[in-house]
């Protein structure tokens, strides 16, 4: 009682003479001396907080002693859902550590209903090694005499079994998480297709994409990242066709985030290990869809998943790469190839189009021959560039509201946009018919691109040329437009070009960018991703698929 630690209390100060005290001696603390010793606790980790209570982070030999650090750390008797059922196995004191809600009842029951037959001449003084060994009929069992590392695997929906002077647990697996029904991802959707979606369970999405995958390279490394959240990170890859070098490079990146949690799931990650700073363009590519990322597993791309999010992310990715979609591969190479045109069109009309009629406006003697009819045919008070930002922050506050509106008032909310405010807007000559004509083009450019991340950085690439062309004219549309396209060639995905492969120029990966080739003539993988092995189909078939 006597022994005295000195601790830091959050602002830099070191606070002395607060009581060391083994967990046998927790309960003796008057309640003073014990809320100090509580309020003076600044841990951030599991590990942290058991030492700090019993000093050591072994597993206590007594029950008694391991409740009272449990109660402290894992708020044993104050937290509901912290369950610790205490029993008597063939003489022996247990005690079974678990979350109400995380476990499966049926399992956990079978297990104790073996336990309880066993009499004390059925273990020796390894009791612990005996159970585990010989009565507990379950797969996935473990051992451990670290008490940070059963809690945490308790947080994420284990069981531990504690036995009186073991010095260890066993661990089991049995958990059941809450799990959402496999729904098509509204993003993504296609004409024909699978309709199962990635849910917010990390198991699940797995076997998703093993159920398509059933390759023995396939390579599934589980990692925890948060010092509180302890979130459960994938890193999936292919691993005699991915590059072992990027897959080192990712799997560094992530162990190195020093992060209190990841609440908001892949996102965060992103940020912490790929887009760390202000670019408004997305360094990797987020799919739902189990088969879209099948598919670029088989191109040796490398694949990351977080706990709790619907969605993966595929790295490394291109601009180009963000622009296709599932539903070209859906149908014939000849309709692929024209929907991925159109969509390239769309992409394009959204970034580019407002810019370029607003120059054709300031500047109507650059206007080519045949296209007189371009331009406003009546003029309002309010300047057209003046007319565009209106338009533009009006569209970005429809589209925060259709998020936020529900489901049943989602048309009444687009009758009140189309109607009352658009048309009305125009009758009375706040705006030119143009003016909403080619903003409702551009939009729909947005929304047709198949990465929203992309969607929302091509609009504000617009917003800055539509600036530029007001403030410069000519000579700020072209500067503006090489500046994006030197802006994208120095973005670097994984030491990867952003552009590829218009820059550097690949004629042949250009073309199957643009085309959407037949299966059998598809025979390489992307170059960009420096696969090992980087053939699709046997070197004796031919590109018709005979032998």
């Amino acid at each position: 009682m006597d022994d005295k630690t000195a601790h830091n209390d959050g602002n830099g100060d070191l606070v002395k003479d607060i009581p060391i005290v083994p967990p046998s001696e927790i309960k003796k603390l008057n309640e003073e001396a014990l809320k100090e010793k509580r309020e003076a606790e600044t841990s951030d980790s599991t590990k942290e907080s058991v030492i700090y209570w019993q000093q050591t982070d072994d597993v206590p030999a007594k029950l008694s002693d391991l409740k009272e650090t449990l109660k402290e750390v894992i708020g044993l008797g104050v937290s509901f859902d912290v369950i610790f059922r205490e029993m008597n196995f063939a003489g022996r004191n247990a005690g079974l550590l678990f979350l109400n809600g995380f476990t499966n009842d049926m399992v956990v029951t079978e297990i104790l209903t073996r336990l309880t037959y066993l009499k004390p001449e059925d273990v020796n003084n390894q009791a612990l090694n005996e159970m585990m060994n010989r009565y507990i009929p379950h797969v996935q069992v473990e051992r451990d005499t670290r008490l940070s590392k059963v809690i945490d695997e308790v947080l994420s929906g284990l069981c531990a079994l504690f036995i009186e002077d073991a010095h260890s647990a066993i661990i089991l697996d049995t958990r059941k998480y809450p799990v959402r029904g496999l729904e098509e991802p509204a993003v993504e959707r296609v004409v024909r297709g699978a309709r199962d979606g990635f849910t917010e369970t990390l198991v699940t999405n797995v076997n998703l994409v093993r159920r398509r995958v059933r390759d023995p390279g396939l390579h599934v490394e589980i990692i925890k990242v948060g010092r509180r959240t302890r979130t459960d990170v994938s890193l999936v890859f292919i691993d005699d066709i991915a590059d072992r070098t990027q897959v080192e490079a990712i799997r560094n990146k992530i162990e190195e985030v020093d992060l209190e949690g990841l609440p908001l799931g892949d996102k965060q990650l992103e940020e912490a290990i790929v887009n760390k700073g202000w670019h408004p363009y997305p360094l990797v590519r987020y799919s739902e869809r189990p088969d879209v990322v099948s598919s670029h597993l088989l191109e040796g791309r490398i694949v990351v998943m977080v706990d709790t999010s619907p969605s993966v992310m595929i790295m490394p990715t291109t601009f180009l790469d963000l622009c296709q979609h599932a539903e070209e591969n859906r149908q014939t190479p000849f309709m692929g190839t024209y929907l991925r045109w159109i969509r390239f069109i769309g992409i394009f009309a959204s970034m580019f189009l407002l810019p370029l009629w607003m120059l054709l406006v300031i500047h109507p003697e650059m206007k080519p021959p045949g296209l007189d009819i371009l331009g406003p045919q009546k003029n309002t008070e309010i300047p057209i560039i003046l007319q565009f930002l209106i338009v533009e922050f009006g569209v970005d506050l429809l589209r925060l509201a259709a998020v936020h509106t529900p489901t049943p008032l989602a048309s009444a909310m687009g009758l009140i946009a189309a109607i009352l405010v658009g048309d009305i807007a125009v009758k009375t000559g706040l705006f030119v018919n143009e003016v909403v004509l080619y903003m409702a083009v551009a939009t729909i450019g947005m929304y047709a691109t198949p990465s929203y991340e992309l969607g929302l950085a091509n609009r504000m690439v617009r917003l800055i040329l539509l600036i530029a062309t007001a403030l410069f004219g000519a000579k700020g549309f072209v500067i503006g437009t090489t500046l994006l396209i030197l802006v994208l060639t120095t973005h670097r995905s994984y030491n990867s070009s952003y552009l590829w492969p218009f820059i550097p120029f690949s004629a042949k990966a250009m073309g199957e960018i643009l085309f959407r080739k037949p299966l059998l003539m598809s025979r390489r993988r992307p170059a960009i991703n420096k696969t090992r092995d980087n053939t699709k189909m046997g070197s004796d078939m031919n590109p018709r698929g005979e032998h």
